[in-house]
């Protein structure tokens, strides 16, 4: 797209995950190809059905791989982890490049700095190809995260490594994975940054009225943001009962409307009009519903500096010592027993 858009269409693409869990790394690897080829189909007809103006489309949390499911971090990297100039980006810049779309979703990455760890990434691909957004995934139970090696994440990405937003023609993007919407301090950050519009690439347990789908709307009054919530449509190839997580992306605007949710299975229907006009009209209205505007941050900034959960829990004397999934269990064992001894829990 050449100039701005004020008002565009876009798409919560609800696919089936086909899992590599139980696959040889080199039949892994092929599979995430098969899996972006599959994504390409699916834009391709969900837009001919849509419309030319669906210029922006979001995937879900483990459409390109699934999620680790007892391998250590190393034997995950091998696997299923994305180079960040590697074939599998290059596929997915194509798709964009093709479709003429804004394309968002989640993935598994390697950083050559820090290459004995991997990162859950949600990255954003404009039309030209180019990757526009990397943030890597700040709060997780089992994946490594920023935090865990914090002050040398900072010196090499700085503030804004941790919460970037795109500025794009169609308007200010960030992005979020799954259960990180729990965590209003998150989206608040993207939405003090300038953020217009969210994507929450997600994997959840799509019972009627989830929490992620409670949370999105919440999120979407509280910052006066578009949030675009792409869900699994089904997990294949795994112990996990495959209609387990599928079904309930959603498209909600900035006054906590859903504008289009998907049922269950492999669905095009979570579709609908960001018209960021009258998101910015709205967000220079004086009154009661514009809550960016009356928010009173300094109230606090006290009770922000505590420390709960640890950062650098992965760092030591400057350099990665990687863990296991028993670690940030380990851990969380630890912030609770605190938190009990300061009487919050």
């Amino acid at each position: 797209m050449s100039q701005q858009a004020s008002h565009y269409y876009a798409l919560a693409l609800q696919i089936r995950c086909h899992t590599v869990n139980r696959l040889t790394v080199g039949d892994a690897r092929a599979r995430i190809l098969d899996n972006i080829e599959r994504i390409k189909r699916s834009i391709a007809a969900s837009r001919a059905f849509i419309g030319p103006d669906c210029s922006f489309v979001v995937t879900g949390e483990y459409s390109l791989t699934g999620f680790p499911a007892g391998e250590s971090v190393p034997e995950w990297r091998e696997k299923a982890c994305l180079e960040m100039d590697g074939p599998e980006y290059e596929r997915l810049s194509k798709v964009a490049q093709s479709q003429g779309i804004y394309l968002a979703g989640n993935a598994y990455e390697i950083d050559p700095h820090f290459p004995e760890l991997y990162f859950q990434t949600c990255y954003l691909i404009a039309p030209s190809g180019d990757v526009v957004l990397r943030y890597r995934r700040l709060i997780s139970m089992y994946t490594p995260s920023p935090h865990d090696v914090l002050d040398k994440y900072l010196d090499i990405y700085g503030a804004d490594g941790l919460f970037p937003v795109a500025r794009t023609d169609i308007g200010r993007i960030a992005g979020t994975a799954s259960e990180e919407i729990l965590y209003p301090e998150i989206v608040r950050a993207f939405a003090l940054r300038g953020a217009e519009v969210i994507f929450n690439s997600t994997s959840e347990a799509a019972s009627p009225d989830t929490v992620k789908q409670c949370a999105r709307r919440v999120r979407a009054v509280e910052n006066l943001i578009y949030v675009i919530g792409a869900n699994s449509g089904g997990y294949g190839d795994s112990a996990i009962p495959q209609n387990s997580v599928d079904g309930n992306s959603d498209i909600v605007d900035y006054r906590g409307q859903v504008l289009a949710q998907a049922g269950y299975g492999e669905s095009m229907v979570a579709y609908a009009e960001v018209d960021l006009d009258a998101l910015r009209r709205f967000r220079r209205r004086p009154g009661l519903p514009n809550t960016l505007s009356r928010l009173r941050l300094d109230l606090f900034q006290d009770q922000y500096r505590q420390t709960v959960y640890p950062a650098n829990s992965w760092l030591r004397d400057g350099e990665v010592k990687v863990g296991s999934a028993r670690d940030f269990y380990n851990t969380q064992q630890r912030v609770m027993e605190a938190l009990a001894e300061r009487g919050v829990i």
